[in-house]
């Protein structure tokens, strides 16, 4: 079963503020923070969009690597993002079915 590593965004004037996640079902879990109904520190930074995601085969390969990530320097963080999407657009009409 497919399983996804994401990392979200705030857009506020003063900085922006990342979260770093994993699911099954990425569309559902980018719901659930708009709705402010998973985790309070993407409820109070208003973290939202979704500027990053990764593919897995494998739930436990997703854990793993979410964990790795989380422990990244901010900038590498910045740097994943850049890679793949440099106008930090809102990915979240790019998720697979």
């Amino acid at each position: 079963m497919t399983a996804y590593v994401y990392i979200l965004c705030s857009r506020s004037r003063s900085r922006n503020a990342l979260y770093t996640g994993s699911a099954r079902d990425l569309r559902r879990r980018v719901e659930q923070h708009r709705a402010n109904a998973v985790d309070a520190h993407t409820a109070r930074y208003r973290i939202h969009r979704l500027v990053y995601f990764e593919m897995h085969d494998r739930l436990d390969e997703a854990l793993l690597r979410e964990r790795r990530v989380k422990r990244w320097h901010r900038a590498w963080k910045e740097d994943l993002i850049n890679s793949v999407n440099p106008e930090w657009r809102d990915l979240s009409m790019e998720i697979p079915l």
